[in-house]
C-alpha cells in the first residue's frame, strides 16, 4: 500500500469513527444514565439526513446556520419524544422498552415514507468546503471530509467538557450511580433526564446531518448505524463518554482496513474485535468514569 492510499485511508478512518462517535455517545448517555434500550436511536440519525435535506433548500449556502437550526429543532423533538413516551420506560423492564422503541422505529420509517417518499436524495455540499487537497500525485482528499471530522472533534471535546467539568455533568453522572440520592438532593431527575434524551437526540441529529451531503440520504440508514452504534457502545463500555470515543475510532480504523485489505471478510472484521474485546475486558474498555 502506497503512503498516499495509507494516508487517505486513515482520514477516512477518523472521520468515520468520530461520525460513530456522535451517534453512539448519545446512545450509550441514554442507556448508561436511564436505563432504557433506545432501539429508535438510529432513526435519530436518519431524522438528522433527512433535516439536512429539507433544511438545505432555505439555507442556502449557509451550512454552519443549518447545521444550528438542525440541532435546534432535534433538541425540542428530543424533548417531546422524551415526555411523550420515553418517560413511561424507566420503571418498565427491557422488553417493554424494546417493544416500545421498535414501535418508534416504525413509525419514524413511515412518517418518513409520506413525508419525503422512498427516494433516495442528494444534499448539496456547501460551495465554501467543495474541491480537495493533493495527497501524492493521483489521489486528492475531500476538503469537506476534514471539516466533518473537525466538527466532530470540537463536539466530543465539547461533550467532554460538559460531564466533566461543568454542574450539569455532575448531576448527570450524579444520576447515573444512585437516581435515589440525587431526588434527595432536590434535583428534578425528570427534567435531568430530559435533558440527556435531547441531547442524545441532538448529538445522533447532528451526525445524519453532517454525513448527509457526502453520502446520500435513503431510507432505511438508521438501522445500518444502529447495529455498528450498539457494537461501539459495548466495546467502550455502558455509561462512557471516553471508552465511545475510543471503541468508535477502534471500529472506524478496523472496518476502513477491513474493506481494504480483506474485503471478502470486512463485513466480519468489526464483530470479531468486539468479541476479542470482551474476551479480555468483559465491562468494556471504560468500565468507570466518562
Amino acid at each position: 500500500m502506497e503512503l498516499s492510499t495509507f494516508l487517505v485511508q486513515c482520514l477516512n478512518a477518523i472521520q468515520y469513527g468520530l461520525l460513530l462517535f456522535l451517534v453512539a455517545s448519545g446512545l450509550t448517555l441514554i442507556f448508561g444514565i436511564m436505563g432504557v434500550i433506545n432501539l429508535a436511536h438510529g432513526s435519530f440519525y436518519m431524522l438528522g439526513a433527512y433535516m439536512a435535506f429539507g433544511l438545505a433548500p432555505l439555507f442556502g449556502d449557509q451550512f454552519l446556520l443549518q447545521l444550528a437550526a438542525g440541532v435546534a429543532l432535534s433538541v425540542v423533538i428530543g424533548f417531546l419524544l422524551e415526555w411523550a413516551f420515553f418517560s413511561y420506560l424507566y420503571q418498565r423492564n427491557h422488553l417493554q422498552q424494546v417493544l416500545m422503541t421498535y414501535s418508534l422505529i416504525l413509525v419514524f420509517e413511515e412518517m418518513r415514507s409520506i413525508l419525503a417518499g422512498n427516494d433516495v436524495h442528494g444534499v448539496p455540499m456547501p460551495p465554501w468546503l467543495a474541491g480537495g487537497f493533493r495527497l501524492g500525485d493521483l489521489i486528492t482528499y475531500p476538503v469537506y471530509n476534514l471539516f466533518a471530522s473537525g466538527v466532530c472533534l470540537a463536539v466530543a471535546l465539547g461533550l467532554y467538557y460538559v460531564v466533566n467539568r461543568t454542574r450539569l455533568g455532575m448531576m448527570i453522572r450524579a444520576g447515573a450511580s444512585n437516581r435515589d440520592m440525587v431526588r434527595g438532593l432536590g434535583i428534578d431527575i425528570r427534567l435531568l433526564y430530559r435533558i440527556v434524551f435531547a441531547g442524545g437526540v441532538a448529538l445522533a441529529a447532528l451526525a445524519g446531518m453532517i454525513a448527509a451531503p457526502a453520502s446520500s440520504v435513503y431510507p432505511g440508514m438508521g438501522g445500518q448505524i444502529l447495529i455498528v452504534c450498539f457494537v461501539v457502545v459495548v466495546i467502550g463500555g455502558i455509561g462512557s463518554i471516553s471508552g465511545a470515543l475510543m471503541a468508535a475510532l477502534l471500529v472506524g480504523f478496523v472496518d476502513t482496513f477491513g474493506k481494504v485489505l480483506f474485503a471478502q471478510y470486512s463485513g466480519l472484521s468489526v464483530y470479531v474485535l468486539m468479541a476479542v474485546i470482551l474476551m479480555l475486558r468483559p465491562e468494556g474498555l471504560k468500565n468507570k468514569g466518562y
